[in-house]
């Protein structure tokens, strides 16, 4: 194991007594350290002296350190410690949320992205680290307004009635909705609202993108369980899901299997390898559109298999793909 930095020293020394419910002996803080005596009695003296911490030592056949009790129990280190690796973590997790959503979270992010880039280079001894070594590559990832995302999650976090305009991408028509904000869920690079909507009395999720001049109102949430949540918005495929309307069996060539095989598409999921190497997967799902949509990505190499009415709609979005080539390009 490499040596600890004196800042990581400190830190696992203080997470060490604040866990232990009993004296800690001075070997095994010494091990756990992997530093000499004289250094390991500097850290204590600089953790008690000059950061505070109630340490008490108990003496016997061997020197004992810990918190005092009470004072322990609520002591912390000021200000914000973290390891090395945690703080990497945590550097990769903000790269991922400023890459994937730019704009929306960046600026809220920036300085917190600062520090953690400081308190890095003072664990690398000022060296830069090489941040652009992390690739977080969108896809599908629509515009969203700053202003539209804060006020909604704002909303939801505040547990307040939002008002909006809204525009449904299916339709295209503008409604006027009074919801309860339930929560925010991101899906394929976008973000959503789950909400109970009061006009129609029924939970429905809205894309954020498509929502216009919000206002949080004063009056509170109504508050839906998050079973009858995930009843209704998890319990079939894709993001507007509902209750599902049937299980759809979907059948992958050897080929496509060696991936399929190891995919997530919903929390109920069923799939099995068949005796000729391909697999079959099956779903709930109540809109089909989106499930056919990811069928196709797979072309020659998926089959819906059942039910019958899904086949039958997947064959027309074929016939009406084809038809569109069957003319000159233009």
């Amino acid at each position: 194991m490499p040596a600890l930095d004196r800042y990581e020293r400190i830190l696992t020394l203080h997470r060490l007594l604040k866990s232990a419910r009993y004296p800690v002996p001075f070997s095994r803080l010494k091990d756990e350290l992997g530093c000499s005596r004289a250094t390991l009695y500097r850290d204590i003296a600089f953790l008690r002296d000059a950061l505070g911490a109630p340490i008490e030592s108990g003496e016997g056949e061997e020197t004992t350190w810990r918190y005092a009790a009470g004072e322990g129990e609520v002591f912390e280190l000021p200000g914000l410690w973290l390891t090395s690796d945690e703080l990497a973590a945590l550097l990769a997790l903000n790269e991922l949320l400023v890459r994937s959503d730019p704009g929306v979270l960046a600026g809220a992010l920036a300085p917190f992205r600062a520090r953690i880039e400081r308190l890095l280079s003072d664990h690398a001894s000022g060296r830069a680290l090489p941040v652009e070594r992390i690739r977080v590559l969108a896809s599908g990832s629509r515009t969203l307004d700053q202003t539209v995302f804060r006020v909604v999650a704002s909303a939801t976090l505040a547990r307040r009635q939002l008002r909006f305009r809204y525009r449904a991408r299916s339709t295209d028509a503008p409604t006027e909705r009074l919801v309860s904000p339930q929560r925010l869920a991101h899906y394929r690079d976008n973000w959503y609202l789950d909400a109970w909507d009061h006009s129609r009395d029924a939970l429905r999720s809205f894309a954020i993108d498509r929502i216009r001049e919000p206002h949080a109102g004063t009056e509170p949430a109504t508050d839906c369980m998050d079973a009858e949540l995930d009843q209704h918005l998890a319990a079939s495929y894709g993001i507007f899901s509902g209750a599902p309307k049937a299980w759809a069996t979907i059948r992958f060539s050897p080929h496509a299997a060696r991936w399929v095989a190891d995919e997530h598409w919903h929390s109920q999921q069923q799939g099995q390898r068949l005796a000729d190497g391909r697999y079959e997967l099956r779903v709930p799902y109540s809109n089909s559109r989106e499930l056919l949509m990811d069928v196709l990505k797979y072309g020659p190499d998926a089959e819906v298999v059942a039910p019958v009415s899904l086949r039958e709609e997947m064959k027309i979005m074929l016939q009406l793909a084809i038809g569109a080539y069957q003319g000159g390009a233009g």
